[in-house]
């Protein structure tokens, strides 16, 4: 009996199964928060996450210093070597941040053109300056940000409240830079979206559009991350809205690998041929938001005119 009840424990299940290894030590978790900054510098990541993102905010910071000067040297002298300059300066930015700038369309010639752009982020502001040789109107907050408000004022930025009581009061200066000769660059939606959508354009910061020679649409969209479609788990990854401060958006998108923007310029629109700002802004919006929706799909995009348009301007 001893022998058959020893062969029948040695060909039970149980038996058969290895001998489980006990783990010596109990798996511990970082007790960092993920989603703060600093449990996305502290918490398991690969380190060449975090060295790439140190290399690109130092280089960034030396070449932003280094070009400072240069352009206020530049603005002393006669000419517009100081908007060439920028372009530079934003080009070479979006270099270093490994982001590669696919351009679909062509700027409209000449001067005073007044670009109606999307919004999501503060890296449009570097896409756009490195297409479009044109200023940009931004939030007022913008020229109270350490460094960021000495780029900007270099660059000759109009600063607005970006409420409907404030806009209407400092439209005079918008118009006035129009009338000077110089392109600006308008976020109608007052605000960053979360990258998957357009928001309504408001069609206040459009009554500005009398003084500009022509208006051009714009679709930014940034649809590749590491060299493949980004998808929509990747939008708030370039989206800059909420509560997120910009030091932990750039830096959770300094760690990833290169990405691109793709840029198309729509048809130029003669204000002149819409009878007010509402269907002006309603008609800017419309090409936009076409054009993203296409872009996030993946698919290519052209430029667009508005449907019904009456007097759309050879670009």
């Amino acid at each position: 009996m001893g022998r058959m009840e020893a062969a029948t424990r040695l060909t039970t299940p149980e038996a058969l199964r290895p001998p489980r290894r006990r783990r010596r030590k109990a798996i511990s978790f970082s007790s960092s928060d993920p989603e703060t900054l600093w449990g996305d510098v502290l918490g398991f990541r690969p380190l060449g996450g975090r060295v790439r993102a140190v290399r690109r905010l130092v280089t960034i910071v030396l070449w932003t210093l280094l070009a400072i000067p240069v352009q206020a040297a530049l603005l002393a002298l006669p000419g517009r070597l100081h908007v060439g300059f920028g372009r530079f300066y934003f080009r070479t930015l979006a270099f270093l941040l490994g982001l590669r700038i696919q351009l679909v369309g062509q700027p409209a010639p000449g001067r005073s053109v007044l670009f109606v752009s999307n919004h999501s982020s503060w890296l449009d502001v570097v896409v756009l300056g490195a297409v479009l040789d044109a200023c940009f109107v931004a939030k007022r907050e913008v020229g109270e940000w350490p460094l960021i408000r000495v780029v900007a004022r270099l660059g000759r930025t109009v600063f607005v409240s970006r409420t409907r009581t404030g806009t209407k009061g400092e439209a005079g200066a918008i118009r006035e830079r129009l009338g000077q000769g110089d392109s600006l660059v308008l976020f109608p939606e007052g605000t960053t979206s979360d990258g998957g959508r357009v928001l309504p354009f408001r069609s206040a910061f459009l009554s500005v559009a009398d003084h500009a020679r022509v208006v051009q649409p714009v679709s930014v969209v940034f649809d590749r991350l590491g060299g493949l479609p980004a998808c929509r788990r990747d939008r708030p990854l370039f989206a800059w809205y909420g509560d997120t401060d910009i030091v932990t958006h750039f830096w959770r998108l300094a760690r990833r690998a290169k990405s691109r923007a793709t840029v198309v310029l729509h048809a130029p629109l003669d204000p002149a041929a819409y009878p007010d700002r509402k269907t002006l802004a309603a008609a800017c919006a419309e090409v936009v938001t076409e054009s993203c929706a296409t872009l996030r799909q993946n698919r290519p995009a052209e430029p667009l005119a508005p449907t019904g348009a009456t007097r759309v301007v050879a670009a």
